[in-house]
């Protein structure tokens, strides 16, 4: 998952131990009789986002089901998918059930490394947003979506006193040298933006090489409004805040914190959506726990689970925010109703090596 600065994780874990015990007493069912001990290892990304999982959500789990969580923290998506794939030989697995996003969910899934769920034993798939459920070829379920985050079109108040409505502002000349941009292709997702942007009604000009250079032909446009390719996500919160890099995309959560601490920034969905990536919960290939895995991952597709996982790790549900009891306030926090820019994690496998390529040649000028 994305990096978080220290402050922000500090300010979090205050904010997550006030509220965790409420979080537990309001999804409890009545205690399970555990006269045979039930066990689950659940891998999340580690750092402040294991550590929420372990406080608020993985005790709701327990109090309802009786089955008890033995955390595993993640590194990257990328990195964990190695190990799946390696300890596959073994016949183990590093965890029961893991979390992998973006690519690594795709690739996970085109090397066959994943079981695909039995539906029927995870009826509460229903609840989630069909974008949050990975399908392989044959219309069979490989990742069930766990949780979102955005993200979006952050400025500096005192330099842009007016928010802006649309992605193109990253184009437009009167900010050449103002902007911030995420510098790998995976994570930027700008293909996708400015698809959706410009050429909204070309549905298919992702689809194929042709069209992403057609894509990339746009794209270069702002290079020259670019001052920050960034890759450490506190080198364009502290840029932000102080006006010296005063417009870029970056995620909303963080900066809405960052807002109410004082600084002089906003975050905006723009009309055309925040981008929006999410973990997905899988189970390799050689993981023997299946029923507790599908007792766990059917738990967790629950809108009041969805709504605990937002109080308490901070990122957005991947159910419709009408099938929560989530506020205003809490819901906007984190993510927005208008339709979001969805990432298309297959091109980043189908021609991967081409767009790095691509990529590096258009961001160094």
């Amino acid at each position: 998952m994305k990096g978080r600065s220290k402050k922000l994780y500090d300010r979090r874990s205050v904010m997550l131990r006030g509220s965790a015990a409420i979080g537990v007493s309001a999804l409890a069912a009545p205690t399970v009789l555990r006269a045979q001990e039930r066990r689950l290892s659940v891998g999340a990304f580690g750092g402040y986002f294991n550590d929420a999982f372990v406080e608020s959500v993985y005790p709701a789990f327990t109090e309802a089901t009786g089955i008890e969580v033995t955390p595993v923290e993640q590194p990257t998506s990328e990195v964990w998918l190695v190990q799946i794939l390696n300890s596959a030989r073994a016949g183990q697995a590093p965890a029961d059930v893991s979390m992998l996003s973006g690519i690594s969910l795709t690739r996970a899934m085109r090397q066959d490394a994943l079981q695909r769920f039995d539906e029927s034993r995870i009826t509460n798939i229903v609840e989630l947003k069909p974008e949050f459920v990975a399908r392989d070829r044959e219309d069979g379920v490989r990742g069930v979506g766990a949780t979102a985050w955005y993200t979006t079109l952050c400025t500096n108040t005192e330099t842009y006193p007016s928010a802006p409505e649309s992605w193109a502002e990253l184009w437009d000349r009167k900010n050449e040298g103002r902007v911030a941009a995420l510098a790998l292709p995976t994570s930027a997702f700008l293909l996708e933006i400015t698809a959706k942007t410009f050429f909204a009604s070309d549905t298919d000009i992702l689809d194929s090489r042709e069209g992403l250079e057609v894509l990339f032909g746009k794209l270069e446009e702002i290079v020259p409004n670019v001052r920050l390719w960034y890759r450490d996500d506190g080198q364009f919160q502290s840029a932000l805040q102080s006006g010296e890099v005063p417009m870029g995309q970056f995620y909303h959560d963080v900066t809405m914190i960052a807002a109410e601490e004082g600084f002089p920034v906003r975050s905006t969905f723009p009309k055309e959506g925040g981008v929006v990536d999410f973990g997905s919960w899988v189970v390799p290939n050689a993981v023997k726990n299946v029923d507790e895995a599908a007792e766990f991952i059917n738990f967790m597709c629950l809108p009041e689970t969805q709504a605990l996982i937002t109080r308490n790790v901070f990122t957005a549900p991947v159910v419709p925010r009408s099938s929560t009891d989530l506020t205003d306030a809490e819901f906007e926090a984190v993510a927005s109703e208008i339709g979001p820019v969805v990432p298309r994690h297959d091109i980043y496998d189908v021609h991967g090596d081409w767009i790095a390529d691509r990529w590096s040649r258009m961001i160094s000028g």
